[in-house]
C-alpha cells in the first residue's frame, strides 16, 4: 500500500476560497486601510465560499489526502451543504455588524479576519474525514470567537463573556482530544469510516471498559460545543456579554459545527449500542431543562439563549433512537441522521432571523435589552416585527412558520421510525412548554407601544433579516430538498 497521499484540489476548493479570504481581508485592511473595502471583500470572499461549496458538491463526491481507502478529506453532499450555509451564515452575520463596527469600538480588520477565519474552521469541518482534521476544524472555528467575543474595547461583560467561553472551550478541547487519543489507543486508527468498521468488526474492542471511556469523552467534549445539558452553563452568558452579531454567529454557525462534529463521529465511527442511550439523555435533559428555564427569562439575549438550549436537545433527539436495536437498522439510522442535519439548517436560518430583528431594533453597539423593550415594536417597525414574529413563530414549529414545524415533524417521523415513541412524546411535550415563552414575546412585539426611543433599522441589517426570512420562508414550502442532501 503507497503511503503516498493523492491531492484532489477541486475537492479543496472551497478550503482554498475561505482561507483566501482571511489572508486578502488581512492584506486590504493593511494596503488599503478603507474599514468599507475591508467588509466588501470579506462579504465577496464568504459569497465566493458559500458558491464554490455548492459548485464541488454538485459534481458528485470527492475525496483527497487518501491512504488507501482511508481519506481525510471528503466532499460530498453533505459537507457541500454544510460549507455553503456556514458560509452564507458568515456573510448574514457581516451584514448585521454594519452598526457595530460604525459604532467605531471594533476594529473592522481584526474583526472581518476573524469571521473569516471561522468561517474557514466550518468549511473543513463537513469534510473531515479523521479525527485529527475534525478537531482542527472545530478548533478553528471557534478560538476566533473568544476574540470576537471579547474585541469591544471598554466592555467589561464582553471581557467577562470571553474568558467564560475560552475556559469552557479548552476544557471540551481537551477532553475530546483524551477521548480521540484512547480510541486510537484501541483501534489504532484515527479515519472515522476504519475506526467505524473495526469497533463494528470486533466485539471484543467494544467489551472494554477503555472502549467505554473513550466513547464517553468524545460525546462529552463535543455536546460541549453544542451546548448540550449538563454542559451548557457557558451558553447564555456567553451570548448575554457578546456583541449582537457575534452572538447570533454563535448561536448559528458555531453551533451547527458542533452537530456536524458530532454527527459525524456518531454516524461514521463510534458504535451505536453506547453512543444511543448517552445521546438520548443528553436530548431530554437538554431540551427540558433549556425549555424551563427560558420560561424565567427577561432579557432578549438569555431568552434566545437558552431557547438555542432547548433547540439542540430537538437536532440531538433523533439520534437518541440508538439507544434501541430498531433505531439501529439501516433505514432507521439513516432517517435519523438525516433529521439531525436537516433540523439544525431550518434551526440556524430562523435563529440567524431572531437575532437580525433584535440587532435591528437595538441601538448601534448596544445589547439585547430587556423583553420588555421590544413591547410594541411591531407597531413601530410593522416590517421588521412581522420578520422577527414569523421566527418565533417558527422556532416554535407553529405555521405559518413552516421551517419549524416541518423540522419538528422531521425530528418525530424519525424518533417513530426507530421505535422510539418515549422520546417522540418527550419532543411533543417541551415543544407544548416552548409555545408559552416564544408567543409570550410575539404577543408583546403587538402590545401597546411602552415608549421606548425608536430606533431606525440599518440597511444591511434590514437586508439581512429579509433575506434569512425568505430562506426560511422557501425551504418550509420544499424541506425534502434540504432532507434529501442531508441524507446524502
Amino acid at each position: 500500500m503507497s503511503l503516498v497521499q493523492s491531492v484532489d484540489n477541486v475537492a479543496m476548493l472551497p478550503a482554498y476560497l475561505a482561507a483566501g479570504t482571511a489572508v486578502l481581508v488581512l492584506l486590504f485592511d493593511l494596503l488599503v486601510a478603507r474599514p468599507a473595502v475591508t467588509v466588501a471583500v470579506a462579504a465577496l470572499g464568504a459569497a465566493g465560499t458559500a458558491a464554490g461549496a455548492a459548485l464541488v458538491g454538485a459534481a458528485g463526491e470527492r475525496r483527497t489526502f487518501c491512504v488507501g481507502a482511508d481519506c481525510s478529506w471528503v466532499w460530498g453532499g453533505r459537507a457541500a451543504l454544510v460549507g455553503a450555509v456556514i458560509a452564507l451564515l458568515t456573510l448574514g452575520v457581516l451584514a448585521l455588524s454594519g452598526p457595530l463596527l460604525r459604532a467605531g469600538r471594533t476594529p473592522v480588520g481584526e474583526y472581518c479576519f476573524l469571521l473569516a477565519c471561522a468561517m474557514t474552521g466550518g468549511v473543513v469541518l463537513g469534510a473531515a474525514g479523521d479525527l485529527i482534521t475534525l478537531i482542527v476544524a472545530l478548533e478553528t472555528l471557534t478560538l476566533p470567537l473568544y476574540v470576537l467575543v471579547g474585541l469591544r474595547r471598554g466592555s467589561l461583560a464582553g471581557a467577562e463573556a470571553a474568558v467564560t467561553f475560552f475556559v469552557v472551550s479548552v476544557v471540551a478541547t481537551t477532553v475530546t482530544l483524551l477521548g480521540a487519543a484512547l480510541l486510537y489507543a484501541v483501534a489504532g486508527t484515527l479515519h472515522l469510516d476504519r475506526l467505524g468498521a473495526t469497533l463494528a468488526a470486533r466485539d471484543d474492542l467494544t467489551d472494554l471498559p477503555l472502549t467505554t471511556v473513550a466513547v464517553a469523552l468524545v460525546v462529552a467534549g463535543l455536546a460541549f460545543k453544542v451546548a448540550a445539558v449538563p454542559f451548557h452553563a457557558w451558553a447564555p452568558a456567553t451570548y448575554d456579554g457578546a456583541p449582537l452579531p457575534v452572538a447570533a454567529y454563535l448561536s448559528t454557525a458555531s453551533k451547527l459545527g458542533g452537530v456536524v462534529a458530532l454527527l459525524a463521529v456518531v454516524q461514521r465511527a463510534l458504535p451505536g449500542d453506547l453512543t444511543g442511550p448517552v445521546l438520548a439523555a443528553l436530548a431530554v435533559l437538554t431540551m427540558t431543562v433549556g425549555n424551563l428555564v427560558a420560561l424565567r427569562q427577561r432579557r432578549t439575549v438569555r431568552l434566545l439563549a437558552w431557547s438555542s438550549v432547548a433547540q439542540a436537545g430537538y437536532i440531538l433527539a433523533p439520534l437518541g433512537a440508538l439507544a434501541l436495536a430498531a433505531g439501529r437498522t439501516g433505514d432507521a439510522r439513516a432517517a435519523a441522521y438525516a433529521a439531525a442535519v436537516a433540523y439544525a439548517i431550518f434551526f440556524v436560518l430562523l435563529e440567524l432571523a431572531a437575532f437580525a430583528a433584535v440587532v435591528a431594533l437595538r441601538p448601534a453597539d448596544g445589547d439585547g435589552g430587556t423583553l420588555a423593550d421590544l413591547r410594541g415594536v411591531a407597531r413601530r417597525h410593522p416590517w421588521v416585527g412581522g420578520a422577527f414574529a414569523l421566527a418565533l413563530i417558527g422556532l416554535a414549529g407553529l405555521p405559518p412558520g413552516l421551517a419549524g414545524l416541518f423540522a419538528k415533524v422531521t425530528v418525530v417521523r424519525a424518533l417513530l421510525a426507530g421505535h422510539a415513541g418515549w422520546l417522540a412524546l418527550v419532543v411533543a411535550l417541551n415543544a407544548v412548554i416552548g409555545l408559552a415563552y416564544y408567543l409570550r414575546v410575539t404577543a408583546s412585539l403587538y402590545a401597546t407601544p411602552a415608549g421606548v426611543a425608536t430606533v431606525r433599522p440599518a440597511r444591511t441589517v434590514v437586508l439581512a433579516l429579509g433575506v434569512a426570512t425568505v430562506a426560511a420562508v422557501v425551504i418550509g414550502f420544499a424541506p425534502q430538498l434540504v432532507l434529501d442532501v442531508a441524507a446524502r
